[in-house]
């Protein structure tokens, strides 16, 4: 069992969910708009409908990689392809963050977990990213594949639920720091650059 590969995962994991995204952005909005227990809601149900991404990606890979080397080989190149694209999607986009809470309506705690889980769910550039970022992380030869994608699944929603829930209960402070440090953006923008081209690089030199 290699725990350098789940140091690394979960460095990659935080780099990530810190960078500046949909999702903790709407969380951000949230907490901003309607209090932290809002923000803490949505945050739960983003979380939880990682679960279900986990689920597919366990399965369905862990057949391919016992069934054929060359494919998974092909899994991996494929994936590190796809986060060199969201590397580039980055370098083209705006790094300045705009933050408007103005439009968000309140809702209830529970509506608020249920539109984060399908939120989550029914986005299928979750099970993407999942499917690109963890092949090249499994951590041990003698561990069941699916147990292993099980790991990295619950260990990616721990890492993004505590940096997530921060941001929910630091939302004032973290948008009056947002509004006073313009750039911030930029250097967020630069360290999601850097840890997607990262990712790719250790994916594609990473052995299984």
């Amino acid at each position: 069992m290699n725990y350098d590969i789940l140091i690394s995962f979960t460095f990659a994991t935080s780099a990530l969910a810190i960078s500046p995204g949909p999702d903790n952005i709407y969380v951000l909005m949230q907490s901003i708009s309607h209090g932290k227990k809002a923000g803490l809601a949505t945050v739960s149900g983003l979380i939880s409908g990682c679960l279900v991404h986990t689920t597919l990606v366990a399965f369905g890979v862990s057949v391919l990689i016992k069934e054929n080397e060359s494919l998974y080989l092909m899994i991996k190149i494929l994936g590190a392809t796809y986060l060199l694209y969201l590397a580039y999607k980055v370098f083209r986009s705006d790094g300045s963050l705009h933050l408007n809470s103005e439009s968000i309506p309140k809702k209830s705690g529970k509506q608020l977990f249920k539109q984060g889980f399908l939120m989550n769910v029914l986005n299928p550039k979750v099970s993407l990213f999942f499917l690109a970022l963890f092949p090249g992380f499994l951590f041990s030869n003698t561990i069941n594949e699916v147990t292993q994608f099980y790991v990295l699944g619950f260990l990616f929603m721990a890492v993004s639920f505590i940096i997530f829930s921060s941001i929910a209960i630091l939302a004032g402070s973290i948008s009056s720091y947002i509004k006073q440090h313009k750039h911030i953006g930029n250097y967020l923008k630069w360290l999601q650059i850097i840890v997607f081209v990262g990712i790719a690089v250790f994916i594609l030199f990473s052995k299984k």
